[in-house]
């Protein structure tokens, strides 16, 4: 019987082609809309995240503030770094940094950076890559070397045409320096108020030891491990420098995941705001399904009349009407589903995001344009349903 009552509805469909065009172009409308809407707004997130990630989504870094309040000064020492590494899990490495305004010169070549004061763990937390060279290691730290790596900004202003690998540059701190440079670093955007092209890298404890002694830390940046929950881990951040301070203005966090989770919170409060304006005009739809129903009912009082007076009982004749207005919306929902694709495939490539589809979307989308049918083709279903076979008959 269901089988019989779809044929029959794409005959009705067949015979006024243009009206059910009309009629179901609402419920294609709506949910290429809510596809199109929930499949951009992912897209978009995992795009945006996906380039936080590049710059550094499994890193926190700590400014301490002790300007708000002196005693801090004595906590936010380099010691403390190992300390907040055993204490927190999911923590791959913390580095102390310091980081001051440095002229760097050679062979009458200057550049004006910043002298950047960091461990051997710096490449893993801040995902920096070389393009020449090494990166000072644990046995240069030990030995306080005066060795440095060169941002890409800082190599191309005082080696323009040569390599600075094994060449010596002076550093012009307190006192003057000289340094060995051992690599170069690849172009990094900047990230989390850092520049990386125009500094120069030095071991944390040759700046400590054989420059001046670093009593307070300027920042401690702390690499997260492969797989850790990294919302998890830096609320664990968090409470622990709260537990060591008990005040919240006495440091400040900085972290991509967290910008990546409020960036994700605002897009999924605008998709479902969009999602519902998209949705109205399913309903606007669905009183068009109601109304070409009625139509429809109208123009086949006749044939009703013959269905009952052959012995077709009420709940027939309102099983096939209400099997035209489903069948009518979900021919209209599956249309929509093509064109919301299409729509937003075309968008992601345009802004040159990953096209990334709501797993869930299609099949609510198919529900909710079923349910639509339902609730519209109901009472036009009942309404077939009740009409007297003598009168039906009798109708011109």
């Amino acid at each position: 019987m269901l089988f019989e009552n779809i044929n029959l509805a794409f005959r009705s469909f067949a015979t006024n082609r243009m009206r059910t065009f009309l009629s179901v172009l609402g419920i294609i409308i709506g949910v290429a809309s809510v596809i199109a809407i929930t499949t951009m707004g992912r897209s978009a997130t995992l795009s945006v995240q996906a380039e936080i990630a590049r710059n550094g989504l499994g890193t926190v870094v700590v400014v301490p503030r002790p300007e708000n309040n002196p005693q801090f000064i004595r906590l936010f020492t380099p010691e403390l770094a190992s300390r907040i590494q055993r204490a927190v899990p999911g923590i791959e490495a913390v580095m102390p940094m310091l980081a001051r305004n440095c002229l760097a010169k050679y062979e009458g070549l200057v550049h004006k950076g910043m002298v950047m004061a960091v461990s051997e763990d710096s490449p893993a937390i801040f995902e920096l890559t070389l393009a020449e060279g090494r990166f000072f290691s644990a046995l240069d730290r030990e030995r306080r070397g005066l060795v440095a790596v060169l941002g890409a900004e800082a190599a191309n202003a005082l080696f323009p045409t040569s390599s600075p690998i094994g060449k010596r540059i002076r550093l012009y701190l307190d006192p003057m320096r000289s340094f060995k440079v051992v690599g170069v670093l690849a172009y990094r955007p900047d990230a989390m108020n850092l520049t990386f092209d125009a500094g120069v890298y030095i071991p944390f404890d040759t700046y400590s030891r054989r420059v001046q002694q670093i009593k307070l830390v300027q920042r401690y940046a702390i690499g997260l491990r492969d797989g850790a929950d990294m919302i998890e881990v830096s609320r664990r951040i968090e409470d622990f420098f709260y537990g060591l301070t008990r005040s919240r203005k006495a440091y400040y966090i900085q972290s991509p995941s967290a910008v990546a989770e409020t960036f994700h919170a605002v897009t999924s409060t605008l998709n479902v705001f969009l999602t519902i304006i998209a949705a109205i005009s399913l309903l606007v739809g669905g009183i068009g399904i109601m109304n070409i129903m009625f139509v429809s009912v109208t123009e086949r009082t006749r044939e009703i009349g013959i269905r009952k007076a052959l012995g077709a009982s009420p709940a027939v004749i309102r099983g096939q009407f209400l099997t035209e207005a489903v069948t009518l919306t979900m021919f209209g929902g599956l249309l929509g589903i093509v064109i919301g694709t299409l729509l937003s495939y075309g968008v992601t490539w345009l802004f040159g995001w990953s096209f990334a589809p709501s797993p869930f979307s299609y099949p609510l989308a198919l529900l909710f344009s079923s349910a639509v049918g339902i609730f519209f083709g109901l009472y036009p279903a009942i309404r077939a349903a009740r009409l007297d076979p003598v009168q039906a008959l009798m109708y011109e």
